[in-house]
């Protein structure tokens, strides 16, 4: 990604933040759930895929599996049966064998180290299969009510192109958003810059001649799509 030649200052980014809190008010996590072993779940599944494509799957595996558990007794015991069992069911999304083993793996930890409860400590939550920093940080923020600012490609995309942050990599960039943003905003902004680069600040067609922060945003290219 090419390194902007501007950012927004701290006056800036709360205008950005205070514009896209009216423009997004409903902005929230997509995933279907009903606990937080569900939420866990459905997070691991999202990995390089849609949260529309993981909520085609999770129907049918929370009916089968619907916590930590049931999950952990797939196959009735034989890991190979239980992975297979799992991938036929999740087999729709992206790296589905690899998924099934993670959430296999997990499931289990869970059940017999956590009596089948999710941990809401940031260090226990990423020695689990399948769990990152991003799924850790989305755990803690909707499951948890924890202030956090998870970058997945969205928040990443949107942040360096329009003047937050001016990173290369996520880490960094979450460093910046968690300088420049007041910490009791860093949940909803993390849900609105989602919805920003989801509704409108798409990676190829950027919707600028819509956008809501157009006249803050730093993007060198924003005028060569600022008219519709």
């Amino acid at each position: 990604m090419k390194k902007h030649s501007a950012l927004l200052t701290k006056k800036q980014a709360l205008e950005v933040i205070d514009i896209l809190d009216k423009t997004y008010p409903e902005a929230e996590c997509e995933l279907d759930f009903e606990n937080l072993f569900q939420l866990l779940i459905a997070v691991v599944l999202s990995a390089q895929t849609t949260d529309k494509s993981v909520n085609k799957v999770t129907p049918e595996l929370f009916k089968r599996y619907p916590d930590a558990c049931s999950m952990s007794e797939a196959g009735q015991g034989n890991e190979a049966d239980a992975i297979e069992e799992i991938s036929q069911i999740i087999k729709r999304i992206g790296m589905y064998k690899t998924k099934a083993k993670n959430i296999l793996g997990l499931s289990k930890i869970l059940c017999n180290e956590y009596g089948g409860k999710v941990p809401d400590r940031y260090d226990e939550l990423i020695l689990l299969p399948g769990v990152g920093r991003k799924t850790a940080n989305v755990v803690l923020s909707v499951g948890f009510g924890q202030q956090r600012i998870a970058v997945d490609t969205h928040v990443f995309r949107v942040s360096n192109r329009i003047g937050l942050a001016n990173e290369k990599d996520v880490l960094k960039t979450e460093m910046a958003l968690m300088e420049i943003i007041p910490e009791e905003r860093w949940s909803a902004t993390h849900h609105n810059l989602i919805f920003h680069g989801r509704y409108c600040c798409d990676a190829r067609k950027p919707k600028c001649f819509e956008c809501s922060i157009y006249e803050l945003c730093k993007w060198e290219q924003k005028a060569e799509y600022g008219e519709n």
